[in-house]
C-alpha cells in the first residue's frame, strides 16, 4: 500500500481541508478534484484538464488516485452478467459482478479480500482474509464497471467477497461518497449491505440511520444447524440477530431482507419452512431463496427447483414475502469467490 494521500476516499469537506491546509490551494479547487474522482471517474490526475499542470504534479507527488486494474471479464451467455477479476495496487485480486434486471443495472462489489468467516458453502472463505478494502477501492469497483458498460449503475449490492460489518469504517465511507452529489449520487434505497450477523456492528449500522437494505445471511432456523454452516454462529445466537434487526428497524424503519440459502437435506425441510416462518413472525422483513452454488471443496449440493418452490410456498402459505433469488452467471462462476479462486490456482498464485 502506499505511504501518499488516498484522496478518492475523502468526503468533500475533508478533502476541502486537505485542498486548502496542506496543499495550501483554494476551496474550489477540492470541488473541482472530487468531481473528476467520482463524476467523470477520472484514473489519473492528467486527465483532470482544468487544473493547472503544476497542482496536478503537485498531486502525483503527494496522493494516489486508486485506480483498479481489469485483469479478466467474463461475460455468461445465458443472461449477460459479467463477472470482473481486479488487481490492486498491492497485486491482490478481487471480483465483482454486474447485473442487468428491469429496473436498471446492479453492481455486487467485494469489500474486503478473502474474508475470515468461514461460512461453509462459500468459496470466499477458502484463502481466509488477506487484508481490508479501502473505500476508493469498493468505490473504484463499481466506477471501472460503469465506464466498461457504458451504462449508468442504479443498483449496489456489497455482498461479495468479504463481510463488510468487518470493515465497518471503510464500509460506511463509501456509502456516504456513493450516495451523495457531487458524485454517483445512488439512492441509499438502492444499497444493500449484507452480513452474516455482526451484532455489534448492526446496532452501530442502525445508529447512523441510513436508509439502506440491511441483508442477513441467515441460512438456518436454530443455533445449532447454524453451527453446521457457519461459525459465527458460535459467537452470535440467531436470537441475538433478530433482536438486533428489531432495533435496525426501529431506528431506519426500513424492511430486513434474511438470505436463506438452500442446501440439499440439511435446511430445506418442510420442517425448516415452518420454523423459519415462525422465527421471523412479526419482523418486516423480506426472505430470499438461494439455491446454494456448489463449490468443489464442500459437499453441499443444490436443493432442486421444485423444493425450492414448495420451500417458497409453505413460507407464503404462513404471510411470509419471500422470493427465490434467480441465478446469473452460473455458466461464468459468477458465484461469489469462485472465479478468484479459479484466477489465482491457474496464475500458480497462493492466497493469503
Amino acid at each position: 500500500m502506499s505511504d501518499k494521500t488516498d484522496i478518492k476516499s475523502m468526503t468533500l469537506s475533508e478533502l476541502e481541508v486537505f485542498t486548502t491546509e496542506v496543499m495550501g490551494e483554494k476551496k474550489f479547487r477540492a470541488k473541482q478534484i472530487y468531481e473528476w474522482m467520482h463524476v467523470r471517474l477520472a484514473d489519473s490526475f492528467d486527465e483532470m484538464t482544468n487544473l493547472s499542470k503544476d497542482l496536478r504534479q503537485k498531486l502525483s507527488e503527494q496522493c494516489v488516485l486508486t485506480h483498479l486494474e481489469m485483469v479478466e471479464k467474463y461475460v455468461s451467455a445465458i443472461d449477460g452478467t459479467a463477472k470482473y477479476l481486479f488487481k490492486l495496487s498491492d497485486d491482490r485480486i478481487i471480483e465483482s459482478v454486474l447485473m442487468h434486471y428491469k429496473h436498471g443495472n446492479s453492481v455486487c462489489i467485494s469489500s474486503q479480500v478473502g474474508c475470515r468467516m468461514g461460512c461453509r458453502f462459500c468459496a470466499s472463505t477458502l484463502g481466509g482474509l488477506e487484508r481490508q478494502m479501502l473505500a476508493s477501492e469498493m468505490l473504484d469497483e463499481i466506477y471501472q464497471i460503469q465506464k466498461d458498460s457504458g451504462e449508468r449503475v442504479s443498483n449496489v449490492v456489497v455482498m461479495g467477497t468479504g463481510e463488510p460489518l468487518d470493515n465497518f469504517d471503510a464500509l460506511v465511507r463509501m456509502i456516504d461518497i456513493l450516495t451523495h452529489a457531487p458524485g454517483l449520487d445512488i439512492s441509499q434505497r438502492n444499497v444493500t449491505v449484507s452480513t452474516c450477523g455482526l451484532v455489534p456492528k448492526i446496532y452501530e449500522l442502525a445508529d447512523l440511520k441510513l436508509q439502506i437494505t440491511l441483508a442477513i445471511s441467515l441460512h438456518a432456523v436454530n443455533d445449532e444447524k447454524r453451527r453446521e454452516l457457519m461459525p459465527i454462529a458460535n459467537t452470535y445466537s440467531i436470537e441475538e440477530i433478530l433482536k438486533a434487526c428489531r432495533y435496525y428497524y426501529s431506528q431506519t424503519n426500513r424492511r430486513i431482507t434474511f438470505e436463506y440459502s438452500l442446501v440439499k437435506g440439511v435446511n430445506d425441510s418442510r420442517e425448516d419452512a415452518k420454523a423459519l416462518a415462525a422465527l421471523l413472525e412479526g419482523i418486516n422483513c423480506h426472505i430470499n431463496l438461494i439455491p446454494v452454488n456448489p463449490i468443489e471443496e464442500r459437499s453441499y449440493r443444490q436443493t432442486e427447483a421444485d423444493a425450492v418452490l414448495k420451500f417458497k410456498n409453505m413460507l407464503e402459505k404462513y404471510g411470509r414475502n419471500v422470493t427465490i433469488r434467480r441465478e446469473m452467471g452460473r455458466d461464468i462462476q459468477a458465484a461469489c469467490g469462485q472465479l478468484r479462486k479459479k484466477y489465482m490456482e491457474q496464475s500458480g498464485e497462493k492466497e493469503g
